[in-house]
């Protein structure tokens, strides 16, 4: 019977990558596992020939090989037989997916295999990051400000330094489900795996866990830490605090803190970048005859602001370097003055009187509403 090529076993085209041939079969392998398909001969068949198609094509050098002279160039010089006799396709198995031996498809789903058994539960683990928030103003962020947090963190516990038990044996496999967390169940054809009750899914137990952490070897705590927030901060922008968030588990060292910083809206001045923008009012003869006014900057300090003569509602006008720091150091921003123009609401007789005069000199004396408004175009 002619052997089929292993490019069709595992379904893919002969420029598939390695990627893609290592793809194809994790999803044969685990589809044709004669843990899946008890007592089914055919299926045992095609697990044993997507494992040897996966085991030459997997290897550059007998790809290579294959390639050029297909299966010939794995056949004994001795009378058939290809050209490892003692193949053993669940090593192939093991290689892709992990797991000790004899049930190996256990072992993958978390089963009582060898790799469970060899885990070292009292290897140190990192601690996790803390994420926590500060809200600051925008007079603040200009000058910067320091803050104090508090959070809550897990910490190393003081009585049993993080080995979890009281005399300092530290941790092993939990004897129920052979470290692996899992218990496995069947009812009647279905079988299903749930969490161990002995150890509640870690896969570990303490044989004298420490009074003060219950075995876990943390505590909580309150945390209470000082933040000097830099000049020229934004909203998103995140501090870093090393060693700040959570103990590690079994010594682990301690996660980071990351604070997240938000800018409060300001009633006077809106931001853009390190730019601010502020509006103010001008008597409309100051915007006519042009002159100097004051304007109180983001750091509380008044600054001149020059109004040229004839400047029109809606201008903007700059102060340079009046802005926002730069949080890196570059040049401050700007600050723009919006110059809105003030209309006195009433009049005295004697300010009427002399803005009648100054209509008449620029020629808009007739304000009766009989002219048309168009009349000035024909």
């Amino acid at each position: 019977m002619a052997e089929e090529d292993f490019y069709k076993v595992l379904g893919v085209e002969k420029t598939a990558s390695a990627q893609d041939i290592k793809k194809a079969y994790r999803k044969l392998a685990l589809k044709y596992h004669p843990d899946r398909n008890p007592n089914n001969k055919e299926a045992e068949e095609k697990f044993r020939q997507v494992s040897e198609a996966y085991e030459v094509l997997s290897d550059p050098d007998k790809r290579a090989k294959y390639d050029q002279f297909g299966h010939d160039a794995f056949r004994q010089s001795m009378e058939g037989g290809t050209y490892r006799t003692n193949f053993d396709p669940f090593d192939v198995f093991r290689e892709v997916f992990g797991g000790g031996g004899g049930g190996v498809f256990s072992d993958f789903f978390g089963g009582m295999g060898g790799a469970a058994r060899q885990r070292d539960f009292n290897e140190p683990e990192n601690g996790s990051d803390i994420r926590a928030e500060i809200e600051v103003s925008l007079e603040d962020a200009a000058k910067g400000v320091s803050k104090t947090i508090r959070y809550n963190r897990m910490v190393e516990c003081p009585d049993c330094h993080g080995s979890g038990s009281k005399s300092g044996k530290g941790k092993k496999a939990c004897p129920k489900c052979g470290g692996t967390g899992q218990v496995h169940m069947r009812q009647g054809p279905i079988s299903f795996s749930q969490p161990c009750p002995d150890c509640h899914g870690t896969g570990a137990v303490v044989e004298d866990p420490c009074p003060k952490c219950s075995g876990t070897g943390r505590i909580a705590e309150r945390t209470e830490l000082r933040v000097d927030i830099p000049a020229g901060v934004y909203t998103g922008a995140r501090l870093r605090k090393s060693g700040m968030g959570n103990a590690g588990i079994n010594g682990g060292e301690y996660g980071d803190l990351y604070i997240v910083i938000y800018v409060k809206p300001n009633d006077t001045f809106e931001r853009e970048d390190d730019d601010l923008y502020c509006e103010v009012e001008v008597k409309f003869t100051l915007a006519a005859l042009g002159g100097q006014i004051e304007i109180n900057t983001i750091t509380g300090k008044k600054t001149a602001l020059k109004v040229p003569a004839g400047t029109q509602a809606g201008t903007l006008l700059r102060l340079k370097g009046q802005g926002m720091p730069n949080l890196r150091g570059g040049a401050a921003g700007d600050l723009y003055v919006k110059i809105n123009v003030e209309v006195p609401k009433k009049l005295t007789d004697p300010q009427r009187k002399a803005l009648e005069e100054f209509a008449k000199l620029c020629g808009d004396d007739d304000n009766s509403g009989k002219q048309p408004f168009y009349k000035k175009f024909f």
